[in-house]
């Protein structure tokens, strides 16, 4: 006889691994199923940090779940001991006309949320590591900061297993099928019976989702680690800031202050910018250009940070075209199937959110979150 569950989640990163945690907590029979071992780093939920930020430049819509997604950080902090987030401040920089900013602005003032404008003498006083243009501003958010994946999945799978969830890692699910009142899963291992399925795919969206009607791309990501020249301590969480920084070509890069000892220095990205891919193609070598590039760009922001290269590490964002998530009852099979994918690169500091969306969507079909921002319907006509 197949094992029975109430909700099988399928994928345990992020999304998953906290979908699973808020199940279980509610007391439902959890088995969560994951292609690779716990906490990995083949998909997007891992490099160490992830920026966290409520002035939202995205959408002020996203600012609700924010606030709740930093009560749910202290939460897990305090159920764990585990080092979740850092509010170390941030600062997005730009002309004042930029998305970064403007966006940011228009949500901290709808929002009414704590935040200071500052010119570019203003930032350079405050924090002498950055270098802006004289026609750059930023809006410097307080309780902006960085979270830690590996640590938050991590954590979250802690509290599924302790709350009696099934968690088998190096299960991947080949296929499902409708069944009964609910749905039947297949792995190479054995058939598991549940009456509802929430799937969290990450980059494998493409391929899991097919009848979704959402056309996702996948994109190849690269996170750089520079020493900065002198040294470290300028860039010690106590002295610098995360920041999200747009050009006057509407390049974004993103970073981080040292937070993993001196010898990892401080890290780097671009924000988008990348190659499409798939999982099974990605190209996980870092090239020499590609380091040049970045070492480049970022001399002109950050003159001491491009200093020594260190280490690059790749992960993928899972796109939607106007790059808003997707999170919802599967619309074509509203009764059995919830989906959460598309984060499209600004997902992870949601996390705890999203795990408790998904638990309210699995068990009563609705949730008090406002999600209507993230209907899959919006996309179905969408071009690829």
């Amino acid at each position: 006889m197949s094992p029975t569950y109430d909700v099988v989640v399928i994928g345990l990163g992020g999304m998953g691994s906290a979908a699973a945690h808020h199940l279980s907590s509610r007391g439902v029979r959890v088995l969560g199923l994951e292609k690779f071992g716990p906490v990995h780093n083949r998909g997007s939920s891992h490099g160490g940090s992830r920026i966290t930020r409520q002035s939202y430049f995205e959408d002020p819509a996203y600012v609700p779940l924010l606030l709740r997604a930093y009560e749910l950080y202290e939460d897990v902090e305090r159920a764990t001991g585990r080092d979740i987030a850092t509010l170390c401040g941030g600062v997005m920089i730009g002309r004042p006309d930029s998305l970064t900013v403007s966006g940011s602005l228009r949500s901290a003032v709808q929002w009414d949320l704590p935040h200071e404008m500052l010119d570019a003498a203003g930032i350079r006083r405050r924090f002498p590591t950055l270098a802006p243009q004289d026609d750059e501003v930023g809006l410097f958010e307080e309780k902006a900061g960085l979270v830690r994946p590996e640590n938050m999945v991590a954590a979250h799978l802690q509290l599924a297993t302790r709350q009696g969830a099934d968690l088998h890692f190096d299960e991947p699910m080949t296929r499902w099928e409708p069944y009964r009142d609910g749905v039947r899963v297949h792995t190479a291992e054995n058939t598991y019976t549940a009456g509802h399925l929430v799937i969290c795919p990450g980059a494998w969206a493409p391929r899991l989702l097919t009848d979704l009607g959402v056309p996702f791309t996948i994109e190849r990501q690269v996170m750089y680690w520079f020493q900065p020249l002198g040294g470290v301590r300028p860039f010690l969480p106590e002295n610098h800031p995360i920041y999200i920084w747009e050009d006057a070509d509407d390049v974004q890069v993103y970073g981080f202050p040292s937070i993993d000892g001196p010898e990892l220095g401080a890290k780097v990205a671009f924000f988008r910018k990348g190659q499409l891919c798939t999982p099974e193609t990605i190209d996980r070598t870092v090239h020499e250009d590609e380091i040049r590039a970045m070492a480049d760009h970022m001399a002109r922001c950050i003159p001491d940070l491009p200093g020594t290269f260190l280490k690059a590490a790749t992960c993928m964002y899972s796109n939607t075209p106007d790059e808003h998530f997707v999170i919802a009852r599967h619309p074509a099979h509203p009764e059995s199937v919830t989906v959460a994918c598309g984060f499209s690169g600004h997902g992870f500091k949601f996390v705890p959110v999203v795990g408790e969306i998904l638990a309210d969507l699995a068990l009563t079909g609705t949730t008090g979150h406002p999600i209507g921002l993230f209907d899959p319907h919006r996309l179905a006509a969408a071009p690829a």
